[in-house]
């Protein structure tokens, strides 16, 4: 059915004139009969009676009325859910401990009047992220993905670097240190538990741990940061390594330190995918948020060779 048409009869039927609705729906009267003739036809009855003065509704018309409204009224409100800005914007920031989710967090804290959904597609690499951007299940995500090889219809744009620094136990020969270099970090356990193979951040350690001759791992069950904080506070060995801008929490008795890298450091690139063309308007406030709040980027950066430089 002619939601048009519809549109056209609701409003025959309210200024009882043909040429009223015409010109509140900015058409000719010759339209608005085409328009009225068609949803008769379609229906198989009469909806309106000329008369010497106008219009009027026949029996079968106003029966039909207040259906018809309730169709335009539905359909109204499913255009103002999809039109940009009307809904939330849903933005993958992978994990809410990691510097996306922060900074999408302090993005909300300085626009508190627009309105985002922060989601974690934990479970998707950066190929799969990219298709649901696609797909339309969220509006932007952030991804380590190398900027040449976003997907036909993504934009990608690096917004987000974060230095890595290492996080250790107080008994950790490294604990007191003031920075340390990644290639210092040879020989010593590296345990970052939830890499997944064929995920991007897989590639990103695999590389850093081939570039620096590093021992990283993700043996062992995965039973959260809480277990992984536990886990570093009673070892005088074992290390992680964290981004600056992650947010983790652990008891003050643990005495954990968070150790910059130098020389060079390594920074875990974030790219911000959407799709090619999307004008929601709060997407074009957060890319404007990044790219004037964003951390400076320190000298002597590492990243790995299928990264944009």
């Amino acid at each position: 059915m002619d939601v048009e048409a519809l549109r056209t009869f609701a409003a025959v039927a309210e200024t009882g004139q043909f040429q009223a609705a015409a010109d509140e729906l900015g058409i000719s009267q010759q339209a608005v009969s085409k328009r009225i003739a068609a949803l008769e036809r379609h229906l198989e009855v009469t909806l309106l009676v000329r008369t010497s003065r106008g219009s009027r509704l026949s029996l079968d018309g106003q029966v039909f009325l207040p259906h018809a409204k309730k169709v335009l009224a539905a359909f109204e409100q499913a255009e103002q859910a999809v039109r940009p800005g009307s809904r939330p914007l849903r933005v993958d920031v992978l994990n809410r401990r990691i510097a996306p989710a922060q900074a999408v967090y302090r993005f909300y804290r300085s626009h508190p009047e627009m309105s985002l959904d922060a989601v974690t597609l934990s479970n998707e690499n950066a190929a799969q992220a990219a298709q649901a951007v696609l797909d339309g299940t969220v509006d932007a995500s952030f991804r380590a993905l190398p900027v040449d090889q976003a997907p036909a219809g993504i934009s990608a744009e690096r917004l987000l670097d974060a230095p890595l620094e290492l996080l250790v136990g107080p008994g950790h020969p490294l604990a007191d240190v003031p920075w340390v270099s990644p290639a210092d970090l040879a020989g010593h356990r590296i345990w970052i538990p939830g890499i997944r193979p064929g995920t991007e951040w897989a590639a990103f350690y695999q590389a850093l741990s081939e570039a620096f001759g590093l021992s990283i791992d993700a043996l062992g069950p995965n039973f959260g940061d809480e277990a992984l904080m536990d886990a570093l506070a009673d070892s005088a060995s074992l290390a992680t390594l964290v981004g600056s801008g992650d947010r983790y929490l652990w008891p003050q008795n643990h005495d954990l330190r968070r150790i910059p890298l130098r020389e060079p450091t390594p920074v875990y690139t974030h790219v911000l995918l959407s799709r090619t063309g999307d004008q929601h308007p709060v997407l074009t406030a957060l890319r404007d948020h990044l790219r004037t709040s964003g951390p400076r980027t320190p000298d002597g950066v590492w990243v790995p060779d299928w990264i944009d430089r």
